[in-house]
């Protein structure tokens, strides 16, 4: 059987592939900042919201576009803001953890495995509410 891939499993591809790029980035700020002394709630809010940034509209634009059409009106920002908001509070609290327990040198190896953690619920949260 051919045609087109099954519209999930191309969500799920996108979502991979965007997902990479906002966890490189997202990484690198927080690692970056967190090294020149910046608090690590901070760092990760600000890694965050510069992986976010990209995502946003990456996920809006090609990810979860409906018959070609992008999926980024006031309400798909609002959503994705409260979202975001919830698992950033999640993200941090684990980082803090491991921070605790192992240092910050911890938590920066810690930071891709909770940050794939988030975006296993944030596929789920962002293809049932958020863009929908």
């Amino acid at each position: 059987m051919t045609g087109h891939p099954h519209p999930i499993s191309r969500q799920a591809l996108l979502f991979l592939l965007v997902g990479a790029a906002q966890l490189l980035l997202d990484s690198a700020v927080f690692i970056g900042l967190t090294a020149l002394g910046l608090p690590l709630v901070l760092g990760n809010i600000l890694g965050r919201v510069a992986g976010a940034s990209l995502g946003y509209w990456l996920n809006g634009r090609y990810t979860f576009a409906r018959g070609g059409e992008p999926q980024l009106q006031r309400r798909h920002l609002w959503r994705f803001v409260v979202a975001w908001s919830a698992l950033t509070v999640l993200s941090t609290a684990l980082l803090v953890a491991v921070e605790a327990a192992a240092g910050l040198a911890g938590s920066w190896l810690a930071k891709p495995l909770v940050e794939a953690l988030m975006a296993a619920i944030g596929f789920v949260v962002w293809r049932q509410w958020v863009y929908r």
